[in-house]
């Protein structure tokens, strides 16, 4: 990256943390388990609700007790359950037509992130019927209230039920990217442990490792308040605590219900402070490739941690100590820790070292996704352009260790 747009990026994030006291950020309000849902949507006067979610999980009759509160207390409930992996402009449209045509004045999300991720874009496109998803990629592109959503996690990762983005996909280009606007946060959030106990272990593994980039990339990066890090810090103590027994014994109640936390904590924290490069590859990949979002999180993680380098050992050493993985005094070691102890608890969940499928005609476009995604609004520890960001997927490339080149620690623009 050159000097011109590193000093521009730079100012572009110091703005920001200045900022953040005055912008009207907020959490949404908990409901403690799906049996207060009805009675929300009945205060607010809603008479048919839209339940945004996938098949695997309505087919699982995961929504079936909440469709049958919403019966019970007189609520319509018309349900999409169309939403993909990585959710597309075609799931929103087809979504809206669905909500219009049949008269809904709300929104449920409920699965993963990415059932949230497209409820929160319909809600957009409900409020902002003029305006294409792709005019408000970016930040601050929708502006209006949009109607009551209230988002049901059954995954401990996104920690999408507090967050301002949603991440869509043009299924036209393969393009994936992030919509960030206050208006896209929940009204309410529901961490109910009991409609997580039938996670599948992998799925258990990578989105547990999702929440885990969240509260570390906040945490490292340079735009934090003394909340966020508060939270980031809660949230790694809780994955390392929780995780393996979730992963190991996916019915333990109490494991579930402190990795809903740990998400939740890290939603909140990169909210505020943003996330990093991790993110950035993870979001081009899953556009171009169907690469799940968690999977592509945890087995960037840990190669994008080490490739940031010294600049990223103190805060990666205080994040170490405050979360009780290492008590080394060396700033260095205490970060080569905790690298190390992320690709321990990865290898121990069978998360693999690589990606399938990266094409390396396909890098260099990729590069410039991410570029585009990251530069200027992530406050990363080190900045990096495109050349550098391609670098990070050829070390995740599933090919030969002898075919994989570069490496950012060493350029002059990794300093």
């Amino acid at each position: 990256m050159n000097v011109l747009k590193k000093v521009y990026c730079r100012v572009f994030q110091t703005g920001m943390r200045l900022a953040l006291p005055f912008l009207p950020y907020r959490e949404p309000q908990l409901i403690h388990g799906v049996g207060g849902v009805a009675e929300v949507l009945r205060s607010h006067g809603i008479g048919c609700v839209m339940l945004v979610t996938d098949a695997g999980v309505h087919g699982l009759g995961l929504t079936a007790h909440l469709e049958a509160l919403l019966k019970a207390a007189g609520i319509r409930c018309v349900v999409y359950d169309r939403t993909v992996a990585n959710p597309t402009v075609a799931n929103v449209e087809e979504a809206r037509a669905l909500y219009l045509e049949q008269g809904c004045q709300g929104l449920i999300a409920f699965g993963g992130g990415s059932s949230m991720d497209c409820a929160k874009a319909l809600g957009a496109r409900i409020v902002r019927p003029k305006k294409a998803l792709n005019r408000m990629e970016g930040l601050l592109h929708v502006m209006r209230r949009l109607p009551l959503l209230i988002a049901v996690p059954t995954t401990a990762g996104t920690g999408s039920e507090t967050t301002l983005a949603a991440v869509i996909t043009d299924e036209k280009t393969r393009h994936k990217y992030p919509i960030n606007d206050f208006s896209l946060i929940p009204h309410y959030a529901v961490l109910d442990p009991d409609v997580t106990l039938g996670l599948p272990p992998q799925l258990t593994a990578t989105t547990g490792m999702d929440a885990l980039t969240h509260a570390v990339e906040a945490y490292i990066g340079r735009s934090t308040t003394r909340g966020t890090r508060a939270a980031a810090v809660e949230a790694v103590r809780l994955v390392f605590a929780n995780l393996p027994e979730a992963y190991f014994n996916g019915h333990d109640r109490e494991a579930r219900a402190n990795m809903l936390r740990a998400a939740y904590l890290a939603g909140t924290a990169f909210t505020k402070s943003y996330v990093g490069y991790v993110h950035a590859v993870a979001h081009s990949l899953g556009g171009r490739y169907g690469i799940a979002h968690g999977l592509a999180n945890s087995v960037l993680l840990p190669v994008v941690l080490r490739a940031y380098g010294p600049a990223a050992w103190k805060k990666l050493a205080r994040l170490a100590r405050a979360a009780g993985v290492s008590d080394a005094a060396s700033d260095r070691e205490a970060a080569e820790s905790f690298i190390a102890c992320i690709e321990g608890m990865n290898a121990a969940m069978d998360i693999p070292e690589t990606l399938p499928g990266i094409r390396s005609e396909d890098i260099p476009q990729l590069a410039r996704y991410a570029d585009h995604e990251a530069n200027p609004l992530y406050p990363v520890p080190v900045l990096w352009g495109p050349d550098q960001l391609a670098e990070m997927y050829k070390k995740v490339q599933e090919v030969a260790t002898d075919d994989r080149t570069g490496d950012p620690e060493h350029s002059d623009t990794a300093a």
